[in-house]
């Protein structure tokens, strides 16, 4: 009835053609639907609605016509949908199964040569705002084999800003996935993003800001986070913090100072960064900075997730403290003269006595960890064998002060307790009888004989 499903119902007739000369008329009629879509929010609003088919027949079109000659002009219609109308319109092309759909013209366009450039800015763009509505976009990826395609193209083109800043997007949606982002890591994207985010520089701020959002999931992997401490990466960061908190005067650019943090905060927690932080004498940079900062009330987001990482790597000790570090001094009454602890009073007052038990410890990450692919699994209800369900445990039971046969000398005083009724004899059977008098107003009751 309407002029876009009239144009939807022509790609329909169009994707049920083999002829390839019908290639041109696809293109015309996306050009159309993607003239409405860019003008008219009823347009949007009526291929996404609840019903509607728009979207199975751009996906069966993108399956069918040669992607070379048609692909381009539906991805293009998928960006302003998706663009323009919010997240809802994004979680339905997800449920249609477009993510499968474009990782696959993803990994298709990734073997021309040149290689499209606008196609490529598109199908990222689209992957990175859909991403976050597929929770096993990561696993579909690596399944794909299209998991190394945006890492390839950063690498390639580390200049071209409008390229790799969507493909960074989608990379941070993957590192989501621990098999994914141990996987990037092996393959050099953790040394690629530190060529990004240094030195410091204030141009293409949102490149930044992407490239410290990946690195932080990327580190979360502790083989990643080790990576880093070996390449001395620990100490970059210091520097890029302080560097970004001398010159961001005005306080515009928080957001990548707090992504500087959460980095730190990433690599510190395994035992060999924090060993790594506090021999890059992150705590005074941190205490420091946070000192500067507390004056202005916006800044409160860096000192926080400052003080967390200096709660983190704080060397720990044992009560009583007899250093200079504490603020309180226990003096035991009997130190022997030898053994565990006095060995542990003579240490010297930066000495961490408490043994970290962090499993960081084996040289070897689990790499070979199994993925819980399944997310739908964490929806699940599991019992707590802790928690008590029986009613009739959870009552407190009510014991006695005496035994029963001391109660028994008290039965006389209470016989309707014991349910003898046989000496209580105080109510007669027969009903009495009522007599009205006119100088009262109440009934009087005459007692019968027998009765005191």
């Amino acid at each position: 009835s309407s002029r876009t499903m009239s144009l939807l119902s022509q790609l329909e007739k169009i994707n049920l053609d083999s002829v390839l000369g019908e290639a041109d008329n696809a293109r015309y009629v996306t050009s159309k639907i993607l003239h409405l879509v860019q003008s008219q929010e009823k347009t949007r609003k009526e291929m996404t609605s609840k019903g509607s088919t728009g979207i199975e027949v751009i996906l069966s079109t993108l399956e069918v016509k040669p992607f070379k000659l048609c692909g381009y002009g539906y991805i293009v219609n998928f960006h302003f949908i998706v663009g323009l109308c919010g997240g809802r319109r994004a979680s339905v092309l997800v449920t249609k199964g477009g993510t499968q759909i474009l990782l696959q013209l993803l990994l298709t366009a990734s073997r021309d040569s040149p290689t499209n450039e606008d196609l490529m800015v598109l199908l990222h763009t689209l992957l990175a705002k859909i991403g976050p509505k597929d929770k096993k976009i990561g696993m579909k990826a690596r399944i794909n084999g299209a998991l190394n395609i945006s890492l390839n193209l950063v690498k390639q083109n580390l200049q071209n800003h409008r390229l790799i800043l969507p493909c960074l997007q989608v990379l941070r949606v993957y590192s989501t996935n621990s098999v994914n982002a141990v996987s990037l890591g092996k393959n050099g994207v953790v040394e690629l993003l530190f060529k990004i985010i240094g030195p410091f520089s204030k141009k293409n701020t949102s490149l930044m800001k992407v490239a410290l959002d990946t690195l932080a999931a990327l580190l979360k992997s502790k083989t990643n986070a080790r990576r880093a401490v070996d390449r001395g990466y620990v100490q970059v960061l210091l520097t890029i913090y302080v560097d970004w908190h001398r010159h961001d005067s005005r306080h515009r650019y928080m957001l990548i100072r707090k992504g500087v943090l959460q980095c730190i905060k990433s690599v510190t927690n395994i035992k060999l960064g924090r060993k790594a932080f506090i021999d890059a004498n992150g705590m005074k940079t941190l205490y420091n900075t946070s000192q500067e900062c507390l004056a202005v009330r916006t800044l409160d987001p860096l000192v926080n997730t400052s003080s967390l990482i200096m709660r983190k790597c704080f060397p720990k000790n044992r009560l009583p403290l007899p250093t200079i570090k504490s603020a309180f001094h226990f003096q035991l009454p009997v130190i022997p003269a030898s053994g565990p602890v006095a060995q542990l009073y003579n240490l010297p007052p930066d000495v961490d006595d408490v043994v970290d038990e962090s499993d960081d410890n084996d040289d070897t990450e689990t790499e070979s960890e199994i993925e819980t692919e399944n997310d739908d699994d964490k929806d699940q209800h599991f019992k707590n064998d802790d928690i008590e369900t029986d009613i009739n445990k959870l009552k407190p039971r009510q014991e006695l002060g005496r035994p029963i046969e001391d109660l028994k000398m008290y039965e006389h005083f209470f016989p309707e307790l014991s349910e003898n009724f046989q000496e209580c004899d105080l109510v007669s059977k027969e009903p009495k009888p009522f007599v009205a008098d006119a100088n009262l107003s109440g009934p009087i009751v005459v007692p019968t004989a027998g009765e005191e």
